[in-house]
């Protein structure tokens, strides 16, 4: 897969407003966040305690790991409270028309 390669992930319309949700694309698990209208995709699973971030609670641009609460920036994936530490993959994303692409390279 081309590196430029953007992936269909869902309709926008299947995106809640201001929260996350959990998605497969392309054999990866990605966690796609709405935040102000914008879109934000990082790997869905924490890297300090392995839980699904899909399952946790997005706070602005912070998601909170249902586990131990360690917190990242979805538009990064950088962590912003411990016990993580080690940042997320994050992707860029893109809306056109109504299909939501991500580009997963």
């Amino acid at each position: 897969m081309s590196e430029q390669t953007w992936i269909d992930a869902l309709a926008a319309d299947e995106l809640p407003t201001d929260d996350v949700l959990g998605v497969a694309i392309d054999g990866h698990d990605i966690a796609l966040y709405t935040v102000g209208g914008e879109v934000f995709a990082t790997d869905n699973v924490c890297t300090h305690g392995h839980a699904r971030l899909c399952d946790g609670f997005l706070d602005g641009h912070e998601i909170e790991c249902p586990l131990h609460q360690g917190r990242f920036d979805v538009r990064d994936g950088k962590p912003t409270c411990e016990p993580a530490s080690e940042p997320l993959r994050s992707y860029p994303v893109k809306v056109e028309g109504s299909r939501v692409l991500v580009r997963i390279g």
